[in-house]
């Protein structure tokens, strides 16, 4: 016989009758409507675990970082305490610290527990006194004023309040409120509490329930008088312009200072609250990833049974000269494309829910009249999201990992299968 009768041609992996079988076999036919039905829940269920794992870490993200930008921009990343005698020379360490290389501030704070109060209601608030020129460096503040002003905050005795405050005791900038507090002045009879009036100045909006409710800032001189503190303040709030690299600026801090203090930053105050965070993030992640690896076990399935009904094909193609890699790559661009297009699906629909998940939360409120994100609960008044890059191109990249490994085992099988077994009984 001639050598050339007796010759096989090699096709290229990934041939077009490849990809034409492959778009075949995804088609619904009558006979295969089950196999059809697993294919389709195996896409739905790629495709939801996609876009919820992107959802949900962009809106974690989002909650940390408004929660920290609202916590760092209010608190100092530093607080600077006294050690072994007062901070009565508050003015010239205050002074050396502004001076520091990286620190933007160095705000001296008087605070104190008070009992605010007006006609209709009462709570109790947290009273700071700062200097007018730090407070109006404090843009979480400065920005946000939403009634009066805080020009000549210095000059009288005005305080400015948070806006859920003045709500929930029913004033407004110009009226009067009253606070109260336990240690007053000393008479024979004991300590009396001192119950003083304020004219309020300014209303400002932070954006944190915590903080818009609880927060009283007062001219610093006036504080020190209301909470018997004429020579020395309580503490030294530090702001630096990367709290990332904060144990660099500990120790330049502690040596401007030139004198006894106990510092105490930003990640100790708020340790236990963000390692909270962190770790219920960590695990919304494991537990939203069993969606996808539950839909790549739905892929194996829907594959395994395909194998099974198309064996006479499989067998009629060998004989015609098909070979197993090519019938593994067939079934491999089968299931493969279910996992790839509802990825790429399930991360669209994750970046336009994310991108308007404030209007969409509102929509749901209204249409269940109910409030699905308290500011009382969760802090912040609007529903956080933000992408991050890595975190959804890792998402993406593992459930394509997952949709392809899915597809080795039942592709296997199917470029292993015997042709003479499958049309035995055909």
């Amino acid at each position: 016989m001639d050598e050339t009768m007796t010759e096989t041609v090699q096709t290229a992996p990934f041939a077009p009758f490849e990809w034409m079988l492959s778009a075949r076999y995804l088609r619904a036919r009558r006979k295969e409507g089950f196999i059809s039905v697993i294919a389709g829940f195996s896409f739905l269920g790629i495709m939801l675990g996609v876009a919820t794992l992107i959802i949900v870490m962009a809106v974690m993200n989002g909650f940390r970082k408004e929660l920290l930008d609202k916590i760092l921009g209010l608190n100092g990343h530093i607080l600077v305490q006294p050690l072994e005698s007062p901070l009565t020379d508050w003015k010239d360490v205050a002074d050396r610290l502004s001076q520091v290389e990286g620190i933007r501030l160095a705000a001296p704070v008087v605070d104190g527990q008070a009992l605010a109060s007006s006609p209709w209601n009462a709570s109790g608030v947290l009273v700071r006194g700062i200097r007018s020129d730090d407070l109006n460096n404090l843009t979480s503040i400065a920005k946000n004023i939403k009634q009066g002003s805080l020009e000549g905050f210095d000059e009288g005795q005005g305080v400015a309040i948070g806006r859920r405050l003045a709500d929930q005791l029913s004033l407004h900038a110009g009226d009067s409120i009253t606070l109260v507090a336990p240690k007053g002045a000393v008479t024979p009879m004991g300590t009396t509490p001192r119950i003083k009036p304020y004219k309020i100045v300014a209303v400002f909006e932070i954006g944190m329930s915590e903080y818009d409710l609880g927060f009283v800032f007062m001219p610093l001189a006036e504080a020190q008088a209301y909470f018997n503190r004429s020579n020395d303040v309580t503490s030294i709030e530090v702001f630096t312009t990367n709290p990332d690299r904060i144990d660099a600026f500990r120790k330049a801090v502690t040596e401007a200072a030139g004198r006894p203090i106990f510092l105490v930053d930003w990640r100790q105050r708020n340790s236990t609250f963000f390692n909270a965070l962190q770790v219920e993030r960590n695990v919304m992640f494991l537990i939203l990833t069993m969606i996808v690896l539950v839909a790549a076990l739905n892929i194996v399935s829907g594959l395994i049974m395909l194998v099974k009904d198309k064996g006479s094909d499989i067998a009629i193609l060998r004989t015609m000269g098909a070979s197993q890699g090519s019938i593994m790559r067939i079934f491999l661009i089968t299931g493969a494309s279910i996992g790839v297009v509802g990825t790429l699906v399930g991360f669209c629909v994750g970046l336009v829910i994310c991108v308007n998940i404030e209007s969409i939360r509102q929509f749901l409120s209204w249409l269940t009249s109910t409030e699905l994100f308290s500011p009382e609960l969760y802090f912040l008044s609007k529903l956080p999201a933000e992408i991050d890059v890595g975190e959804t191109t890792a998402v993406v990249i593992m459930a394509l990992t997952l949709s392809f490994l899915a597809t080795l085992y039942p592709s296997w099988r199917a470029a292993r299968l015997d042709p003479v077994e499958a049309l035995r009984y055909e």
